[in-house]
C-alpha cells in the first residue's frame, strides 16, 4: 500500500507517517519549499519516506505529486491551522484550508480515481455551539476565518463523495496535542514556559481565556481513526474527541502540577493572576491574546466513531499533559 501525506512535517502528519511505515505502507510526504527545512518531527524517519515538492496552492505540483507516488490513501493534514493568525491572514488562509482540498481533490479525480481520501476536519467547525457535546450532526457555525475555511473544505469533500464516488471521508477531530504541537499553540505555549521558569529562563507566563473549555486528546491517538476511516468499505464522517471537557485553566493547573507548584488565582477575568506556594505571580491574563469572537466549549461525542471503527483514545488528559511537560523539560536540558 502507497499512501501520500500532505502536511506531513506537522504534529499529525509525523505520527501518521510513523504509524504507516510500522504498518508496512510506502510513505510519500508533500513538503512546501522553505528556505529553511522544518523537518525535526520526520528527522528520525526521513530516510524511510519520500519527500515530494508541493504546495496546496499550486495545482501543478499537487498534480505532479499524486502522478508519482499514485497512492492509494491520501491523507490531507495541510493547512494554515493556527486560529489567530487566520485573523489577519484571511485570505491565505481560505486559499490553502479551502480551495488546497478542490485542487488536491481535482488531482485525485484527475490521476488516480480509486485513491481514498482523508480530509482534516475540526471542531472549529461548530464554533458557537449549537449543542454540547457536539457530533456529526450538529448544525456549524464557525467563528474565525480558520473555521470557515475548514466548513468549505468539509462541503468540498462530501460533494466530490456524492457527486464523482470518490471515497472521501471527514475526520472532524477536536484538539489533539503531543511533544510535537507547534510552539504557538495554547498548549505548547504552557509546557515551554514551565520548563523555561524551572530552568530560571522565563518568570510568568501571559495568557488569554482561562475558562475556554476543550476536549484535549493525544494525536497519536487521533491518527489511528484517520486510517481506520480509510479502511471502511463506504466513506463517511466521523467526530475524533475523548468525550470529556477541561479548561485551560485546568490544563495550566495539571502542568505546572508536574513540577509541583500548586497554583492559587486572584483578580477578576481580564486582570487574573496566578500565584505559586511562594506567592510569586507566575501567570497573569493578558486580554491581547482573547480571540475577536470566541468559542467557549468544544466537547465532541466520539460514540459514532467507537461503535463504527472501533477506535478509543488510550492517553488521558493527565498522561498528556505530563507527557508535554517532561518532553519540554526534557528538550531544553
Amino acid at each position: 500500500m502507497k499512501a501520500l501525506i500532505t502536511g506531513i512535517t506537522g504534529q499529525d502528519g509525523s505520527y501518521l507517517a510513523e504509524s504507516l511505515l510500522d504498518k508496512g505502507y510506502e510513505v510519500y510526504g508533500l513538503e512546501r519549499r522553505l528556505s529553511v527545512p522544518n523537518d525535526r518531527n520526520i528527522e528520525h524517519i526521513k530516510d524511510r519516506i519520500r519527500l515530494l515538492s508541493g504546495d496546496m496552492s499550486d495545482q501543478n505540483s499537487l498534480m505532479s505529486a499524486v502522478s508519482e507516488a499514485q497512492p492509494d490513501e491520501v491523507y490531507n493534514l495541510a493547512a494554515q491551522s493556527f486560529v489567530p493568525a487566520s485573523h489577519y491572514q484571511a485570505e491565505l488562509t481560505g486559499d490553502v484550508n479551502g480551495l488546497g482540498v478542490v485542487r488536491i481533490l481535482s488531482a485525485i479525480r484527475a490521476v488516480k480515481q480509486d485513491a481514498r481520501f482523508y480530509q482534516a476536519s475540526t471542531s472549529e467547525m461548530f464554533g458557537n455551539v449549537q449543542e454540547t457535546p457536539q457530533t456529526e450532526t450538529t448544525r456549524f457555525h464557525p467563528r474565525s476565518p480558520y473555521g470557515c475555511s475548514k466548513v468549505f473544505a468539509y462541503w468540498t469533500t462530501v460533494n466530490h463523495r456524492e457527486s464523482y464516488d470518490i471515497h472521501a471521508s471527514n475526520g472532524i477531530l477536536f484538539n489533539h496535542e503531543s511533544p510535537r504541537r507547534g510552539s504557538e499553540f495554547i498548549t505548547r505555549k504552557v509546557t515551554r514556559a514551565i520548563a523555561r521558569i524551572q530552568a530560571g529562563s522565563q518568570s510568568e507566563l501571559k495568557i488569554g481565556n482561562l475558562d475556554s473549555r476543550r476536549d484535549w486528546g493525544f494525536a497519536g491517538d487521533y491518527v489511528e481513526a484517520m486510517q481506520l476511516m480509510l479502511q471502511q468499505d463506504t466513506p463517511d464522517d466521523y467526530v475524533i474527541a475523548t468525550g470529556q471537557d477541561h479548561t485551560v485553566r485546568e490544563f495550566i493547573e495539571t502542568a505546572f502540577g508536574v513540577v509541583g507548584i500548586n497554583l492559587t488565582w486572584e483578580g477578576e477575568r481580564e486582570k487574573e493572576v496566578g500565584y505559586d506556594s511562594l506567592e510569586n505571580p507566575i501567570v497573569s491574563v493578558d486580554p491581547q491574546f482573547f480571540r475577536p469572537a470566541e468559542v467557549h466549549i468544544l466537547k465532541g461525542d466520539p460514540t459514532k466513531a467507537k461503535t463504527q471503527l472501533g477506535w478509543e483514545p488510550t492517553t488521558t488528559f493527565e498522561e498528556l499533559v505530563e507527557m508535554m511537560v517532561e518532553a519540554d523539560i526534557e528538550a531544553l536540558k
